[in-house]
């Protein structure tokens, strides 16, 4: 299958997100329309994000979860384990940790990283939180693969840096500032200070 876009590799996680909810329910099928409500897109968008798949839906009955499940969360690798790295243990960084403890079993957060003293080689929500000058040698041992930088806005190109340099191929990067990466490493920038601000330029627009 030819690569997919972020937005369309977003909408089919989104589409998982129900899927796995008929399941549990015992439900056999789900319809393009149901798929499209709960992502706020059309059900033509949900047949071109599906083309590529070999599942074979009828009108009347929509999509069987099971083999949309399999085929989709194969593709997504949302059943294989990816470890995390967390870098700043601030009030952000507590969240996100608090947030992870048993949410996503495919998610996890294998190490904290600090570079306050008072924060390291203790424990929180279960994640152990290390100096952040063993970053290199942790991330080597656990085998971890994507990073999440919660640092203040002066310390996020630093700290992608030491990421990239210690082999982190993906990148979640709350800080409000743009990092610079090479080309193969893949960054979702977070602004959440921006989204309320979008948010409520709309809310205003509204009255």
């Amino acid at each position: 299958m030819k690569r997919v876009p972020e937005k369309s590799v977003e909408r089919l996680l989104k589409y998982l997100e129900l899927v796995k909810e008929k399941m549990s329910k015992g439900e056999h099928f789900v319809f393009s329309h149901e798929l499209a409500r709960h992502v706020g897109v059309s059900p033509v968008q949900v047949r071109r994000d599906l083309m590529d798949f070999e599942i074979e839906g009828t009108p009347q009955k929509g999509y069987p979860v099971k083999d949309f499940f399999s085929q989709v969360c194969g593709h997504v690798k949302c059943d294989l384990k990816t470890k995390l790295a967390l870098i700043g243990v601030g009030n952000l960084g507590k969240a996100i940790l608090s947030y992870f403890l048993k949410r996503r079993p495919n998610l996890e957060i294998t190490a904290a990283f600090d570079s306050d003293i008072q924060k390291t080689d203790r424990i929180y929500c279960g994640c152990k939180v290390y100096h952040i000058s063993e970053l290199a040698s942790v991330i080597k041992k656990e085998k971890i693969s994507v990073g999440i930088i919660t640092v203040p806005a002066e310390y996020a190109q630093e700290t992608a840096d030491m990421l990239v340099k210690a082999g982190i191929k993906g990148i979640v990067n709350f800080a409000p500032l743009m990092v610079r990466v090479p080309q193969d490493v893949f960054v979702d920038q977070i602004d959440i200070t921006l989204s309320i601000e979008k948010t409520a330029y709309f809310a205003q627009k509204s009255k």
